[in-house]
């Protein structure tokens, strides 16, 4: 994987405060360009930022072996993650300074597998932002042919600091 580093130690991670005492598209902005390392879960499910606005981000990854059920296709938790990241993300864009967010629900629709090895990206776009709740969509496609690989949504909770 490219890019950021991926956090090894919990004090590596941003502290909680540092985090609030920021807007979420700066704290995006500034994990993409480096400045701070990505979560490790990141690493574990092979997946990173490529791209953030206001409203969208993009999130680029590639299952490989690891990621493998006992039927030998890509987990769908893999799947879930993914699209997580990314429709949370697009929620954080629009969290201001003092705020943080929490998932109330989401749901990913899985329109085919992914084969081990194939790199996708997901995006996720905001199509709510409220004061109390913010609501995303996202799509998981692949990068080399354009196939569409899941669709999904989320709702979240903003709370004050």
């Amino acid at each position: 994987m490219t890019g950021p580093s991926i956090a090894r130690r919990p004090e590596e991670m941003p502290d909680r405060a540092a985090l609030i005492a920021m807007s979420g598209l700066e704290y995006l902005e500034g994990l993409l360009a480096g400045h701070y390392p990505h979560p490790p879960i990141a690493e574990v499910m092979a997946y990173r930022l490529v791209r953030v606005a206001d409203g969208e981000v993009a999130v680029r990854a590639t299952p490989g072996f690891n990621h493998l059920n006992p039927m030998g296709s890509v987990h769908g938790g893999w799947y879930g993650t993914v699209m997580d990241t990314a429709l949370g993300c697009a929620v954080a864009t629009r969290v201001p300074a003092g705020f943080w967010y929490t998932t109330l629900e989401y749901r990913v629709n899985l329109v085919r597998a992914v084969p081990e090895g194939t790199e996708v990206e997901a995006v996720g776009r905001l199509r709510h932002g409220g004061r109390s709740t913010a609501v995303a969509e996202a799509e998981m496609r692949g990068v080399a042919d354009g196939r569409l690989y899941a669709l999904g949504s989320t709702t979240c909770m903003i709370l004050a600091g």
